[in-house]
């Protein structure tokens, strides 16, 4: 890896300069976007491997292409860690992302004008699960179940109403901005009894389910879509779980429905995520993580800071700047400047367009190794700036903490200690 940087830097500096700014980036922040994650110096050299340079098309056992042979022991690995780890009946690592994952399945069980019964898309869900703004609101029809708007809970009583009464082809739960953890026992029940499949998207909580650390959905769903580069830490590539009575079902909907040449490479760097993911470090780091977002949202509360739903359950919670002056937007802003990121997101409920949440994820600042007291320093930051968001000296003065947090716990700290 140290060699191929080395050449970029001879022969196309711009691009290396590019490169090393960012690297010194995400070493300096407290990358706190819930989608994030740090990849170990391992994937990063895997990605960049031969198998970038072989093109590999069809299922596994129904290669097109001559060559691909390894290719083909490739993928069969990655799939046998991924149903070893999540303890799944059959996978499917050829999709590139969380969202060509999510299209797999319905590539696999849908036809076009379906109606797909799923949480709010301006509630917390993820918007290949029917935003207007999305291709998928042109493929098929769209019901959304809510949340309750004084508990920030889902309406499991809605959502049976509605699947007796729509009778919707396919159910999906899961979101990207949703704490809680989900009942999808219940929700299983509620697809079988109008004969729905039964679809999770599970790419925020992934990596903790793996984990063990929080109830795993796997003998509950049909169906299970997840990215690999949030809290499973892998790279940007996505797949998909099913039970045994779906797999053929699910590999056609990939090949030839969706997808054609593969990324032998991400594979590869996924076929080591589902290797560590069953490790105790992982597992430890995971349970760190769940804490440490714990131990941050009873931090803010103590300092008045109101959490949607009252807390978390999950790596990530959403803060409601409601009636504050700076909103979510200015919030994320000033914290922006003192090393700290995190987006803006609309609340439940609220007038549409204001962006009044701030969404948080800890699963990098478990990473770097991060614990408990790290957490009410870092409360403590964001209690000054929500103060004095225009304030350039307090605002110097929390960059400066941040500053002395990321350096006591490196990016790769943790990685490197393995080694």
């Amino acid at each position: 890896m140290q060699y191929h940087l080395e050449a970029t830097k001879r022969c196309d500096p711009d691009l290396y300069r590019l490169i090393v700014q960012e690297q010194a980036r995400q070493e300096s922040t407290l990358e706190m976007i819930a989608s994030e994650s740090i990849q170990s110096p391992q994937l990063l050299e895997i990605n960049g491997c031969a198998f970038n340079n072989k093109t590999a098309v069809g299922p596994i056992g129904e290669q097109e292409l001559m060559g691909s042979h390894v290719a083909e022991e490739l993928m069969k690995l990655t799939a046998e860690r991924a149903c070893a780890v999540f303890g799944a009946e059959h996978a499917n690592i050829q999709p590139y992302s969380g969202s060509t994952a999510n299209f797999s399945v319905f590539a696999a069980c849908l036809q076009a004008g379906d109606l797909i019964l799923s949480m709010r898309p301006d509630q917390g869900s993820h918007p290949t699960h029917g935003a207007e703004n999305n291709i998928v609101s042109q493929l098929y029809r769209h019901a959304f179940y809510s949340i309750d708007p004084e508990t920030h809970l889902i309406n499991y009583n809605e959502l049976e109403r509605m699947a007796q009464e729509l009778h919707p082809k396919l159910i999906i739960a899961g979101g990207c901005a949703y704490a809680r953890l989900i009942d999808f026992e219940r929700i299983s029940q509620a697809a079988k009894a109008v004969g729905a499949y039964f679809m999770v998207d599970m790419a925020h909580q992934s990596g903790l389910i793996a984990a063990g650390v929080i109830p795993s959905p796997v003998p509950y769903a049909d169906f299970l879509s997840s990215s690999t580069t949030k809290t499973i830490c892998g790279p940007r590539s996505g797949f998909v779980l099913c039970k045994s009575e779906y797999a053929q079902q699910l590999d056609h909907g990939v090949h030839p429905g969706l997808i054609a040449s593969l990324h032998l490479q991400t594979m590869a760097a996924m076929a080591h995520t589902f290797f560590y993911a069953a490790t105790p470090v992982f597992r430890a780091a995971m349970q760190r993580t769940v804490d440490n977002a714990r131990a941050l949202c009873e931090s803010l509360q103590c300092r008045g800071f109101r959490i949607l739903s009252g807390g978390t359950d999950t790596h990530l919670f959403v803060i409601d700047l409601r009636g504050h002056t700076l909103g979510g937007q200015g919030f994320a802003d000033a914290l922006e400047k003192t090393g700290i990121s995190v987006n803006a997101i609309l609340i439940p409920y609220d007038e549409p367009g204001s962006l009044n949440g701030v969404r948080v994820g800890c699963t990098v600042c478990a990473q770097r190794g991060m614990g408990r007291a790290e957490m009410e320093r870092i409360a403590a930051i964001f209690d000054r700036v929500a103060s004095a968001p225009q304030d350039a000296a307090v605002l110097a003065a929390c960059a400066k903490e941040v500053r002395s947090l990321t350096e006591a716990f490196p990016l790769y700290g943790l990685y490197d200690c393995q080694t």
